[in-house]
């Protein structure tokens, strides 16, 4: 069996943490003969980083990573996964929705002719605006994934460490795990497991941050809204030549044009709505090609804590950068 990294996003679990923790150290001791598990906390506020500290210092198979203000979850994910030590990495949310029953499950997935195997949910435990976030988010990963693997994809996932590589020296506060292992593989599977109820809290994902979060897939990893731009401006462009032979057409056999401000106004608007909108696309690539400029980093790592340090925090002043 090859050694297995667990990285695990942390914002304020502080209730579902102690279980998880349980579950997964239970598990983990007769599933895998090397193991760890990186617990990254994203600045929630609670006191989660706390039981972090405390987990490190009881056991040296535990890693914790503070963040130095919440960068988000992918980017917690990035930190985790270039930490990692094992030959396998399998990541999965800290609100015991992703049953730890299941990794066996995923790394039986994982055949030779398999890089990445993501843990399909049988049933969603979201609500109706959380489920048409999470269908944006997909619809934009299917542009840089594919439509079939995008359908399936999930925060539960297993994968070798060594397509990490294929990301190594990606810099950008915009981060997507999932689009970034396509850089190193195009070789996915999918298994269907258990989903459960969220143990405590809520969700910090809301319908704003999964929009958002779409948005930044489309603009900051594909091509698409640059197509529907064009197409759109090609569209008003026929629109207009219609027009324009209508109103042709209409003197030659009347000798008359088509009367009226209104009509005018309304051509003059549409074809302007289409200006400002391809405007506003090419706005989104040029403010990203702007921040790749200023060198952003996708995280910074204010401390960590392991069995070397006792579990004492151990502060760090060097800026990481992705």
């Amino acid at each position: 069996m090859n050694s297995l990294s667990v990285v695990i996003p942390v914002y304020r679990a502080q209730q579902t943490l102690p279980e998880l923790h349980r579950q997964l150290v239970s598990a983990l001791e007769t599933l895998a003969s090397a193991f760890e598990i990186i617990y990254v906390e994203d600045c929630g506020g609670d006191g989660s980083w706390s039981l972090i500290a405390a987990f490190a210092a009881a056991d040296p198979r535990v890693r914790g990573i503070r963040m130095n203000r919440n960068f988000g979850q992918h980017n917690a994910l990035l930190c985790g996964i270039r930490a990692s030590k094992c030959d396998l990495i399998v990541t999965m949310d800290d609100d015991l929705q992703h049953p730890v029953e299941e990794i066996p499950r995923l790394l039986a997935a994982l055949t030779d002719d398999v890089d990445v195997v993501y843990g399909f949910p049988e049933r969603e435990r979201h609500g109706l605006m959380r489920r048409l976030a999470s269908q944006l988010t997909k619809l934009a990963l299917a542009s840089a994934m594919g439509a079939e693997t995008a359908r399936h994809v999930s925060a539960f996932r297993a994968f070798r460490t060594h397509l990490r590589e294929g990301f190594r020296d990606y810099r950008s506060p915009s981060v997507s795990i999932d689009v970034l292992l396509t850089w190193a593989t195009t070789r996915f599977a999918t298994v269907r497991v258990a989903h459960r109820p969220r143990a405590a809290g809520e969700s910090g994902y809301t319908l704003g941050a999964l929009v958002r979060h779409g948005v930044n897939l489309m603009t900051g990893f594909s091509t698409l809204p640059l197509q529907i731009a064009s197409v759109v401006g090609f569209g008003f462009v026929l629109v207009g030549i219609g027009t324009m032979v209508y109103v042709l057409v209409n003197y030659v056999v009347h000798g008359s044009t088509v009367p009226g401000f209104p009509f005018l106004a309304s051509i003059v608007t549409i074809f302007s709505g289409a200006q400002l909108f391809a405007l506003g696309v090419f706005g989104e690539y040029l403010a990203r090609m702007h921040f790749r400029s200023m060198d952003r980093p996708a995280y910074v790592v204010r401390e960590t804590a392991s069995a070397e340090t006792g579990g004492v925090p151990l502060r760090l002043d060097t800026r990481v950068r992705s």
